[in-house]
């Protein structure tokens, strides 16, 4: 079932977005010097994940999407948190 791979490719690939959009937002240190520049690294690394997530969706089954709503709502966070320390 070449459909059910591409679901489940597309899924793994929004969990790894997010998953690496978390780990840069962890790695910023508030006060660093560097933080503009590591902001927008992270701004970058959600909107890459936001787009596979997107993607993830329009093949998503019933029991992946409330997971990839999940992972955006997560996203979203990240950044005004992220915007907040700014």
């Amino acid at each position: 079932m070449p459909y059910h791979k591409d679901k489940q490719q597309a899924f793994q690939a929004a969990q790894q977005g997010t998953e690496q959009a978390r780990d840069v937002y962890e790695a910023i240190v508030r006060n660093d010097p560097n933080y503009g520049h590591d902001f927008k690294r992270l701004e970058n690394e959600v909107n890459e994940a936001m787009e596979q997530i997107n993607n993830a969706l329009e093949v998503a089954s019933e029991t992946q999407r409330p997971q990839l709503m999940q992972f955006q709502q997560d996203l979203q966070t990240i950044l005004q948190q992220g915007n907040n320390q700014g």
